[in-house]
């Protein structure tokens, strides 16, 4: 039996196909895949690939092997792509299961290619640092690889990707010298018999700077789920997040008192709080204690004290007293606060707000006829 006093996570899944469909026409004739990763970014992978797949997307990428593995019982017949490359040893693993590693090393070029030998083509996909310096083949081995074509021969390369460093500030200089690299690294790759690779470089933010950045493949992310692309410039995505908690006590306080541990914030006269059944425990920051906020009937609550691990206390002694009461749901992300200006409150960013949601909520998904199940 469901905790009643259990905070609430809805999940819209047809806004999540509408993003997905709107981020479709902007790279449109470039194909759209999808990144579900880290559990399609904490809100659940399972439910969230097939909504993407009924909205026409055809190819997914993961960062893991075991999140290609549980995404492949889910997509039995999709294009899922592995970000993190090939794990020694387990190119078997890979091949049985139809995933597609995106290499990044010359050694994992040569460990896929024995498996291609052994047990026949094996479609791959290879990564291009173009300045991120992460994953991904650099300047020198890229030249290797042109010059010793052999070492790619029985390897289907299906697709030649990079990743952009600053793509969110539209006009970095970056921006512009990683596509001139892109370009002409991925052009000194050896020709290869069968099927030219596509080329992919935007992920979401990449999809807003233009056409030259789409190639074949663009694979938001983060945009899918509602964040804003680009800093500083409105959002075109539709939200998808609304996080609620439930009011469990409200106390009445006066001057002098204080809240929580440490007793970091003091009254300076009569108020009344309102004690909320989430914490940091639920994926709500430490870092919004005495500077985030709830909100309350629509209207803004600060949060004052610190953050504990089940609980976060608001003020509420402005807002008249029939205007909450126990049991109540507060936003903590909904209409008034995005997940973006909740992540500004907290001094970070949506993507570690949404991955860091924890286990505890109540789940509802909206499905794409806007009804929960």
């Amino acid at each position: 039996m469901p905790d009643a006093t259990t905070a609430i996570l809805t999940i819209d899944l047809a806004a999540i196909a509408a993003n997905y469909r709107f981020l479709a026409e902007q790279v449109a004739p470039a194909e759209c895949a999808a990144v579900v990763k880290a559990d399609a970014y904490g809100l659940g992978a399972a439910m969230v690939a097939p909504a993407l797949q009924r909205a026409g997307c055809k190819q997914f990428f993961v960062a893991t092997l075991d999140e290609g593995l549980a995404l492949r019982q889910v997509l039995p017949h999709a294009a899922i792509y592995l970000l993190n490359g090939l794990p020694g040893g387990s190119a078997e693993t890979l091949a049985e299961a139809a995933l597609i590693p995106v290499l990044a090393t010359l050694e994992q070029i040569a460990e896929w290619g024995r498996l291609c030998a052994a047990a026949g083509p094996r479609p791959a996909a290879i990564q291009i640092d173009t300045g991120i310096n992460r994953l991904g083949l650099g300047e020198a081995e890229v030249r290797r690889l042109a010059n010793d074509p052999r070492s790619l021969h029985g390897i289907p390369i299906v697709h030649v990707m990079s990743h952009l460093a600053c793509s969110d500030e539209a006009e970095h200089r970056l921006n512009l010298m990683q596509l001139a690299r892109f370009q002409s690294l991925a052009a000194h790759l050896p020709s290869l018999p069968g099927k030219k690779p596509t080329l992919g470089f935007a992920a979401s933010s990449g999809i807003f700077l233009g056409t030259d950045y789409h190639f074949d493949l663009a694979r938001p992310g983060a945009a899918l789920y509602g964040l804003a692309p680009l800093i500083g410039r409105p959002n075109p995505m539709r939200p998808v997040v609304r996080l609620q908690g439930k009011i469990l006590q409200i106390r009445d306080v006066d001057l002098g008192m204080t809240v929580g541990y440490g007793a970091t914030h003091q009254f300076k006269g009569r108020s009344r709080l309102a004690v909320i059944g989430v914490g940091y425990a639920d994926g709500i920051f430490r870092s919004l204690g005495n500077r985030g906020a709830v909100f309350v009937a629509g209207e803004r609550a600060p949060i004052v004290g610190r953050i504990s691990m089940d609980l976060t206390t608001a003020e509420i002694g402005h807002l008249p007293v029939a205007a909450c009461a126990v049991g109540d749901l507060v936003d903590i992300i909904g209409p008034e606060q995005s997940v973006d200006a909740l992540a500004e409150s907290a001094g970070t960013i949506g993507y570690e707000v949404l991955t860091a949601l924890g286990k505890r909520y109540q789940r509802r998904y909206l499905h794409l006829d806007g009804r929960a199940p």
